[in-house]
């Protein structure tokens, strides 16, 4: 048996209390001989949870990469396949350095969509299972088997992506229907057949914007419900439900919730974002992720889900501490019930992954985004003092 009392602790800023953790798990009471780990009268929130991002992608420890691609969606994804070579990046390594960073942070549970093409096939699947496996018990990790590079367009593909799942990817990824593929019937048909195939979740990319971005997300909606996959469908991005015409998103809105669709957010500054406050009206579950960092289509990004639920403070105007909350909501709390991480929060009896944040309020834990000074997952620690105990490749 392991134990460990957090002593002087404030569980979401609350009144300073002690916490018990044996075995993993919080508890309501543990033995005189457990560690006792004295938290300064710090905020305990559960662990962050990084519910899009790109383990494959991130040139970390690498040299300096000169950008100088676009301006096209489609031209950052035909140098990427392309770089991926001439740089020799071994996805392994690099998901690992990845997940390490997000641990440094506090983050618990990741998901990460994995490029399969058939210039690289099932490499970069094959590498994020390897750290999947390396880094169990540290941090769980989700593989979305992501056809960036199109199924319509890339003849072969779509075997590839059938490949993914059966080796052991976790979910169905697709990406822009018609910006991408041209093809919206034949692109959608194929994701929803690989996931009915495979008795697996869905999580599409959806940059399209305005009237486009809303005939796909229909189109998605439409199948999901022919199928039956209520409450296992995703859309990432959803920069269509930051239009304009509020009229027709809310139309939008009362399908995603009735169908329980999901939405993960990256809060980007150069594209229109979902409007988190309207996704919670409604009772549609949202996450959000850091999206690919320090990789060939931008350098920036640090993997830090505090960071990136102040991220989605600014880019929908949340001010109020408790707008704010609901900002850090989405970033833990969101983020697991997509992921359906079972056990989730700081009661007793749910899984003790949690973090140690600076700050008077949760909003000012937000705001400043302090390092760690200690995270914890199934109350083993992971990071002290923003520093993860694993030692980066």
């Amino acid at each position: 048996m392991t134990a460990t009392t957090l002593k002087n602790v404030r569980p979401m800023a609350s009144a300073t209390t002690d916490l018990h953790i044996v075995d993993g798990r919080f508890v309501a009471d543990a033995p005189e001989t457990a560690e006792t780990i004295d938290c300064g009268g710090r905020i305990l929130i559960p662990g962050l949870v990084e519910a899009h991002t790109h383990l494959d992608k991130s040139l970390l420890g690498l040299p300096w990469y000169r950008n100088e691609v676009g301006p096209r969606l489609i031209d950052k994804i035909n140098n990427e396949r392309e770089v991926k070579v001439s740089l020799g990046l071994d996805p392994q390594v690099q998901s690992e350095r990845h997940a390490i960073l997000a641990m440094s942070h506090g983050c618990t549970h990741i998901r990460s969509h994995v490029d399969v093409d058939t210039h690289h096939g099932l490499a970069g699947v094959e590498g994020v299972m390897a750290t999947r496996e390396k880094l169990a018990g540290m941090i769980d990790i989700e593989i979305v088997a992501f056809p960036q590079s199109g199924m319509m367009t890339r003849p072969g593909t779509s075997e590839l992506m059938d490949e993914a799942l059966a080796l052991g990817a976790d979910l169905v990824g697709g990406i822009d229907p018609c910006g991408m593929e041209h093809d919206p019937k034949g692109h959608l048909d194929t994701v929803f057949a690989l996931a009915e195939k495979h008795g697996k979740p869905i999580d599409i990319h959806l940059h399209e914007r305005d009237a486009l971005g809303w005939f796909s997300m229909e189109e998605i909606i439409e199948r999901t419900v022919a199928l039956g996959m209520q409450g296992k469908v995703s859309i990432s991005h959803a920069f269509c439900l930051g239009a304009v015409n509020r009229r027709y998103v809310t139309g939008l809105h009362e399908k995603l919730a009735e169908n329980r669709i999901h939405i993960l957010t990256t809060a980007p500054a150069s594209a229109p974002v979902p409007a988190v406050k309207e996704l919670k009206e409604f009772g549609i579950l949202t996450g959000a992720g850091c999206d690919g960092i320090r990789d060939t289509w931008g350098p920036y990004g640090n993997s830090d889900m505090l960071e990136k639920a102040m991220q989605v403070g600014m880019r929908n105007n949340l001010r109020r501490d408790d707008e704010m909350e609901l900002a850090l909501d989405i970033c833990t709390f969101g983020g697991a019930a997509i992921l359906g991480v079972n056990d989730y929060g700081l009661d007793i009896g749910c899984m003790a992954d949690c973090v140690l944040v600076d700050g008077e309020t949760l909003a000012e834990a937000i705001v400043t985004h302090a390092p760690r000074k200690l995270a914890l997952k199934g109350g083993k620690v992971i990071a002290r003092d923003g520093e993860c105990v694993l030692e980066a490749p």
